[in-house]
């Protein structure tokens, strides 16, 4: 759906009257569906007030994912999410994650760990704070839209630097008894997907689900994977004012990991791999309840309660030695080496609870939103257990496990926010969030023969103050500006890493900081759609990626410590201009151009590496697309440029120690395409159109350590349809 779509949070019908030959005759108009976002070819912003959330005065985005172009069915995220300024996305679903991870502003983009990952609105990651990463995602075949809240979402949703991302999910059609969808798509490297989703209504049930199945022997060698993921929802519609539902999402995969390359390797190769033994599998399930109650027109209450029961396996050649060390049969034994096995167990308990009030303040209506959130989290870890010298995926070990430790957090966050509306143009949002948390850790580890047991408990209280301003110039543009605080603390990757060959200081500490904005966004007409600003974010003790030198042998290695604060800077711009609807409003056909545009400079302010880059902060990144569309032919094509970053924190152009060195500029051509007739629809593409070889990561751990590199040319094709 190419076109302007405006606004305000709710669905009302109209109805009108008319006065014929001295008798009332009333007429029945068409319902009209009004959403709580304003977009235009794809991209907007979210409203002040949505579903009881306030978003006045915050950087945000929306992306209306069926509007797009894009390869859906490998979640090839810089098409889908390209459009976000300063979006840097390691692209590693391919060798061994499941699924590619983001982050802005200079920011760690490895799973994601720096944003608050949601589905529906509740999180989907294994732990919002003791271990923020996530290795489930939805197929974006069954995403309705996407929103984005940059830094200042920490106020309503937490503390995390980088924000929020929401991946907001189909739902069942409006006043249809059935319907069904399916989707087919096969691809270069062995690639075919299948989704298939039905929804609908019966009194006051309504029903939506989902199953995808994906299979790829991969880019690379030993790189063949497959997973199914499902969901399923029923919500009960009890009334306008309540209804209340339950959802469930599942993961089920096994993956195949080629391993990292040194800088050689890949110079020499990138489609190589050296392990031909090491697997993976990650199954993840949520189960979600919810409540929405309207007891008045100006009052909003809802209720969450997720809970996430979820695993990760892993069986992997031991990497000591990195990405050279060889994985061959040994002539003595005419075996393998034993393998290394890790297991984890992931659980988590999330309750969220919203209330919002509309009320009046002088002439104007403002707005109050509070909540407070209670999770708790238990995470098991074993590693280190000596596997089998097998090649196929087992688990089975044959001593004890290196280390065995179990984690918990607990953490419960009130908040308030309220929206002051000054008058009809200028509000201003205040909010304060409290955080208390609690970590434990029990176990032990197990160096040089002797058990070492950690156990400890630590607590936490913080607060986090924020402040939003926005001007609306006119009814489709607006200024805004925003400041907040935000936080970090250690997670149990950085306490406790799996399979990393970097060393670890033992006196982490949290981090903490704030973000800032300042920008000016709107649209003109039809045609036009833009977003410009700038932003400041300060980032304390930050944890990164140290280059050391051992003083007996002279061997590089690396540590992951605190290396000192960071102040991250810069410009982020979107602009869009729909040519053809420039010159003839009434056009029936569509010829956009769109450059998504940011500038960051993110550099260490203290310590030994002052003024050295932070490590993965591309100080550019540029996408600029094309768009063709007309009632049944649309297309896109686009071009990713994303500046150099290094590795880690020295900013060392090469090193023996494959993690540290330059991670070098590339460019990368898309293009896909859609044919729509009826109730049926082709979709066809080529990714990585010039073939480019280029990495967007280093890594210290798998599916490494060393060097990923990215998927080249590919193609696909597909049909799509829905009754």
């Amino acid at each position: 759906m190419r076109k302007i779509i405006f606004a305000s949070a709710i669905l009302f019908s109209v109805i009108g009257t008319a006065q014929e030959t001295g008798k009332d005759k009333s007429t029945d108009l068409e319902e009209v569906v009004v959403k709580g976002y304003k977009t235009l070819n794809g991209i907007g912003h979210l409203l002040d007030e949505k579903d009881g959330i306030i978003y006045a005065g915050k950087k945000t985005e929306v992306i209306l994912v069926d509007s797009l172009d894009a390869n859906k069915a490998i979640n090839n995220t810089r098409q889908i999410l390209g459009r976000i300024p300063g979006l840097n996305i390691v692209e590693t679903e391919s060798s061994g994650f499941t699924a590619n991870g983001i982050a802005t502003r200079g920011l760690n983009p490895t799973q994601s760990i720096e944003m608050n990952t949601r589905q529906n609105g509740y999180n989907i990651s294994a732990d919002v704070y003791g271990y923020n990463e996530a290795y489930y995602l939805p197929p974006m075949e069954a995403v309705k839209r996407i929103e984005l809240v940059r830094g200042a979402a920490s106020l309503q949703f937490g503390s995390q630097f980088g924000g929020l991302v929401n991946y907001v999910l189909d739902d069942a059609p409006l006043k249809k008894p059935f319907e069904f969808k399916t989707s087919q798509t096969m691809g270069s490297f062995g690639m075919f997907n299948s989704f298939n989703s039905m929804g609908g209504n019966y009194n006051k049930i309504s029903y939506y689900g989902y199953v995808q199945y994906r299979n790829m022997d991969g880019y690379r060698a030993n790189s063949q994977q497959w997973q199914l993921s499902a969901f399923g929802k029923i919500q009960y519609n009890a009334s306008d004012r309540f209804k209340m539902g339950v959802e469930y999402s599942l993961l089920r995969n096994q993956l195949k990991m080629p391993g990292g390359l040194s800088d050689g390797q890949f110079n020499n190769d990138p489609k190589q791999s050296t392990r031909t033994r090491n697997w993976l599998k990650s199954p993840w399930n949520i189960v979600t309840g919810y409540a929405n109650f309207n007891p008045a027109e100006n009052t909003k209450i809802s209720l969450k309660t997720s809970y996430l029961f979820s695993n990760r396996s892993l069986v992997w050649r031991n990497e000591d030695g990195g990405p050279g060390a060889d994985d061959t049969i040994d002539p003595a034994t005419g075996a393998f080496v034993p393998r290394e096995v890790e297991k984890e167990d992931m659980n988590n308990i999330t309750t969220e609870l919203r209330v919002s009030q509309n009320y009046s303040l002088g002439n104007q209506k403002s707005t109050l939103a509070a909540g407070i959130r209670h999770s708790y989290a238990w995470f098991k870890r074993l590693g280190g257990g000596e596997g089998t010298t097998n090649s196929d995926f087992d688990l089975s070990i044959t001593g004890d496990w290196e280390y065995n430790f179990d984690f918990t957090t607990t953490n419960i966050a009130p908040f308030v926010e309220n929206i002051f509306k000054v008058s009809d143009k200028f509000t201003i949002t205040p909010g304060v969030r409290f955080e208390y948390l609690k970590s434990t850790a029990k176990g032990y580890k197990i160096e040089d023969l002797d058990k070492l047991t950690t156990d400890q408990s630590r607590n936490r209280y913080f607060m986090l103050f924020g402040t939003g301003l926005e001007y609306k110039t006119n009814k489709t543009s607006s200024f805004y500006a925003n400041f907040s605080q935000a936080y970090r603390p250690m997670d149990y990757s950085q306490l406790e890493p799996i399979g990393v060959v970097s060393y670890v200081d033992p006196n982490l500490k949290d981090a903490k900081g704030y973000n800032s904005d300042l920008g000016y966004r709107g649209t003109i007409k039809s045609y036009l759609n833009f977003d410009i600003s700038g932003f400041y974010m300060r980032y304390n003790n930050r944890v990164g990626l140290v280059l050391r030198t051992d003083e007996v042998t002279g061997d590089e290695y690396s540590v992951r410590t605190n290396v000192a604060n960071s102040v991250h800077k810069g410009i982020e711009s979107y602009v869009e201009l729909n040519i053809l609807k420039c010159l003839d409003e009434n056009s029936k056909f569509g010829l956009n151009v769109f450059n998504s545009f940011s500038y960051i400079d993110a550099q260490y302010t203290s310590g030994e590496f002052k003024g050295k880059r932070v490590e993965a902060a591309a100080k550019t990144i540029n996408r600029i697309g094309l768009i063709f569309n007309s009632k049944k032919l649309s297309g896109t094509l686009q071009a990713n440029f994303i500046g150099d970053a290094y590795g880690d924190a020295s900013n060392v152009e090469k090193s023996d120690d494959p993690i540290a060195g330059r991670i070098p500029s590339y460019t990368v051509l898309d293009f896909s395409g859609n044919y729509k007739f009826n109730n049926f629809g082709l979709k066809f593409g080529v990714n990585n159109i010039a073939d480019k070889a280029y990495f967007t990561r280093r890594t210290d751990e798998y599916p490494g350590p060393g060097i990923i590199p990215a998927v080249g040319r590919s193609f696909y094709v597909g049909f799509n349809a829905h009754f």
